[in-house]
């Protein structure tokens, strides 16, 4: 049994939150170039200009991509031949978070649903955890900002809808959403489980590069489908118009129900922040 120290896990999540938040992924930002160089419009070009500029910034001068900070989302996957010593996994997260927070100066968004009394140090985070095989611990970090998790649904499609079903679903929820999420736009599409399972899935699918290929041939052609079908809304960068309204879409799917047919669409800005780690 390999043993992983509780203070290796505090700094490895204190480190991605500050990274994850001052950093873009090199994948993003490949996108948001190709986006720029692709878009005719003026104004489109001027707002993918200015992301980038954004993303310089933030990356010299170790500030916040952005003001929101979102709430800290980590999906963890434990080996079945690892032990945490030295305290509890979950609390080492959050310490983590914590820690990461305070030290990078980003903004606490964590609060009360009712009171809206500020938690006061960004947690607690939003934790999946699962049991692998293997002896190490995998830690993935996202910052999730309110305007893009605001534009996200979770809906129970009946089975006759099916993919058409799931199509126009997506569709109205991007075009509904406008500029509410600051795009473009990263869709993260669950299909599949149960009401919670959907929504879990969707956000983890988020998790994936931008520039990957789902491993099915009929879900990867599927993504690109409402990749095309999304940006051909026009919305654009910001709201104001061009061919890009997002910058991919990633859909997880799992057996359902055979009386169900459970769908969610979680909504990521075009900060699409997230890091990972293995211990």
């Amino acid at each position: 049994m390999r043993e992983i120290q509780v203070r290796d896990v505090i700094d490895a999540v204190a480190a991605m939150c500050i990274k994850a938040n001052t950093e873009l992924p090199d994948d993003v930002r490949a996108k948001l170039e190709q986006a720029m160089a692709a878009e005719t419009s003026a104004s489109a070009k001027e707002v993918l200009r200015q992301l980038l500029e954004n993303a310089d910034l933030a990356r010299d001068t170790k500030l916040p991509l952005c003001q929101d900070c979102g709430l800290a989302v980590l999906f963890v996957e434990v080996g079945d031949g690892v032990r945490v010593v030295g305290g509890n996994l979950r609390e080492a997260i959050n310490a983590g978070v914590r820690k990461g927070y305070a030290d990078g100066f980003l903004r606490k968004s964590a609060c009360h649903p009712l009171t809206r009394a500020n938690t006061g140090d960004g947690t607690p985070a939003i934790i999946h955890f699962d049991m692998v095989p293997g002896d190490t611990l995998k830690l993935v970090y996202m910052a999730k900002g309110g305007g893009s998790e605001n534009m996200s649904r979770v809906t129970m499609l009946s089975p006759a809808q099916g993919w058409e079903g799931v199509r126009k679903f997506v569709i109205n929820r991007v075009a509904e959403a406008g500029p509410n999420p600051c795009p473009p736009t990263v869709i993260g599409i669950g299909i599949g489980g149960t009401f919670d399972h959907a929504a879990r899935i969707a956000k983890k699918s988020l998790m994936r590069r931008l520039d990957d290929t789902h491993p099915d041939p009929d879900i990867a052609a599927r993504e690109q489908e409402l990749e095309d079908a999304l940006n051909d809304l026009g919305i654009g960068p910001m709201g104001l118009g061009g061919k890009t309204t997002v910058l991919g879409v990633k859909i997880a799917m799992e057996p359902c129900h055979l009386a169900s047919l459970p769908l969610a669409v979680n909504v990521q800005c075009h900060s699409q922040r997230h890091e990972e780690v293995v211990l």
